[in-house]
Parts: structure tokens; C-alpha cells; sequence
């Protein structure tokens, strides 16, 4: 408000204040708020200062974030691939901005299970903030808890674990145990003891990635509709179930009241909804969060996506079931 009073609607300034303010919404999983301001603020950038500006590439590569984590990823990549041609056109093959993009096309591609490009960027983005930041920085320990969660997905647990733990150190080293990172490390440490059966040691870290969320973020925030979901899967494992419907439930409202009907998220969590009906019998339950999942998976991610044929499969077993 006081830079349009002093400098006028027009002005470089305006575009990164916008710019700001929707990085901020967009933390906050406040995403129909941010995605106008970026909009906004690249269309003054570029009437401002031209389109080979590094502004421009930063504003870009902003609103493919945003487009990413409302798993519109076939936005997403274009402004990704735009922001980092022109970061490479202005600022040279080796700079920080340049590691950024590259680690940012990787999370894409590995949401998207195209875990072959994935690998080979996030490896050169970790190789570069390395070489330009040292050791000792949070944009590695965020490359390294990515890649982490890329072997994850893959199953490469014994290669996955200690990514996880040098993050997990350099986070609390860097930036104090109360920290968002703090909690998405610990959170994805705990996902992977889970997976291995590990589930002691899975919950009490679940737990301390819950808690710090909401004093973090409050507790309306997708990361805290993670952490339920994480958490209720656990349980579920545990046989647990009615601990594990109410995290559940929880975590279907809250991500569809935060990310619109329409993400993989709420596919995920349906899908897990209707896995723990199916364990427990309930098939007439089950089979139609099934379908949900399944057809939501389709429109986001294709038909050969692992989501998508994981729930197909499970839908299928469930019908077995029922049916015998």
C-alpha cells in the first residue's frame, strides 16, 4: 500500500511486494489468494522491465510452485522450464538460482513418477549448492531431503535413511529445532521406518512432526492434513482403525477445504480411507472411494501413473473380495 502511494501502480517495487504477499498465501496453502498476485506481478514485471529479466524467472518459477502443489503439473512444467532457461540466459550455468530450478523440475518429475529425470536433476542441483554455498546450507539439506524422498519412492531405503538424517542434523544445526523443515524431515523419516515396519520408531517421530506443524502453521495448513494422514496410515498398519478413520477423516476434510476437490491429495487420501474399509470388510464402503480416488488419479496424473495403477489394482481386489 505505501509503495503504490510513493511510487505509483507502476513500478518494479509493486510487482515484488505482490510477489511476496502471494509467496506468503502460498505457504499458508492459501492458494486462490496467491495465485492472482503472481499472475498479477509477472504481467507488471514484464510491461516493466521486458521479458529476459530475472525477476520474470523468479515470478515464473513461483507460480509453477504454486501450480505443483495443486498438482497441476502439466502448468506447472512449462514455467519451470521457462524460468530456467532465461535464469541460464542471465545469470550463467552456475549460480544458486540455477540449483533452485533444477531441484524444482526434480520434485515435479517425481510427483509425476519420472523418477529417471528426477534423479539426474536433483543430483546437479546438490552438486551445485554445494560447490556455490558449501556443506553447510539449508537449500542442501532440502536437495538432500528430496532426493531422500526419491529413493524413497523407488524403495531404495538403505540409500534414502542417511539423506534423511545428515537433513534432518543440518536443518536443526542451521535453523533451531522449531522449524518447518525441521517437521517435513522428521515427517519423512518416520514414513520410511513405517515402511520398512518399523513402527516404533515411525510414531513417536510422526508425532513430533505433527505437533510442531501446528504450532508452526496452525491447524489449518496442508502440512498438518500430511501429518494426519501419515499418522492415521500408521495406525491403520497397527490395527488401530477407528484412531486411524478419525485421522483419516480429518485429513480428507481438511485437504479438500485447502486444495479444492480436485488434487492428488485428496485422491491419496481417499484411497487410503477406502483401504482401511476394505481391511476391515466394509467393501460397499470401500469400492466407491475407490472409484474416487481412481478417477481423480486419472484426470491428474494418466492412466500408467504408480498412483493410478496401484488404486486400480486395489479397487479390483476389492471387488474380488466382495464378490467371493
Amino acid at each position: 500500500e505505501l509503495s503504490k502511494r510513493l511510487l505509483g501502480d507502476n513500478h518494479p517495487d509493486i510487482a515484488a511486494s505482490l510477489n511476496n504477499l502471494a509467496l506468503l498465501y502460498d505457504s499458508q496453502g492459501r492458494y486462490d489468494q496467491a495465485e492472482p498476485l503472481y499472475l498479477q506481478a509477472l504481467e507488471l514485471i514484464k510491461r516493466l522491465l521486458g521479458d529476459y529479466h530475472p525477476l520474470v524467472a523468479t515470478t515464473l518459477n513461483n507460480l509453477a510452485l504454486l501450480y505443483d502443489s495443486q498438482g497441476r503439473y502439466d502448468q506447472a512444467e512449462p514455467l519451470y522450464i521457462q524460468a530456467l532457461e532465461l535464469f541460464k540466459r542471465l545469470l550463467g550455468d552456475y549460480h544458486p538460482n540455477i540449483a533452485a530450478s533444477l531441484n524444482n523440475l526434480a520434485e515435479l518429475y517425481r510427483s509425476q513418477g519420472r523418477y529417471d529425470q528426477a534423479e539426474s536433476l536433483y543430483l546437479q542441483a546438490l552438486e551445485l549448492f554445494k560447490r556455490l554455498l558449501g556443506d553447510y546450507h539449508p537449500s542442501v539439506a532440502t536437495t538432500l531431503n528430496n532426493l531422500a524422498g526419491l529413493y524413497y519412492s523407488q524403495r531404495r531405503y538403505d540409500q534414502a535413511e542417511p539423506l534423511l538424517l545428515q537433513a534432518l542434523e543440518l536443518f536443526k544445526r542451521l535453523l533451531g529445532d522449531y522449524h518447518p523443515s525441521v517437521a517435513t524431515t522428521l515427517n519423512n523419516l518416520a514414513e520410511l521406518y513405517y515402511s520398512q515396519g518399523k513402527y516404533d520408531q515411525a510414531e513417536p517421530l510422526y508425532l513430533q512432526a505433527l505437533e510442531l506443524r501446528k504450532r508452526l502453521l496452525g491447524d489449518y495448513h496442508p502440512d498438518v492434513a500430511s501429518s494426519f494422514s501419515k499418522l492415521g496410515s500408521l495406525y491403520d498398519s497397527q490395527g488401530k482403525y477407528d484412531q486411524a478413520e478419525t485421522l483419516y477423516l480429518r485429513a480428507l476434510e481438511l485437504r479438500k477445504r485447502l486444495l479444492g476437490d480436485y488434487h492428488p491429495s485428496v485422491a491419496t487420501t481417499l484411497n487410503n480411507l477406502a483401504e482401511l474399509y476394505d481391511s476391515q470388510g466394509r467393501y460397499d464402503q470401500a469400492e466407491p472411494l475407490y472409484l474416487q480416488a481412481l478417477k481423480l488419479y486419472k484426470r491428474l496424473l494418466g492412466d500408467y501413473h504408480p498412483h493410478t495403477v496401484t488404486v486400480r489394482e486395489n479397487l479390483e481386489a476389492c471387488r474380488q473380495q466382495n464378490s467371493g
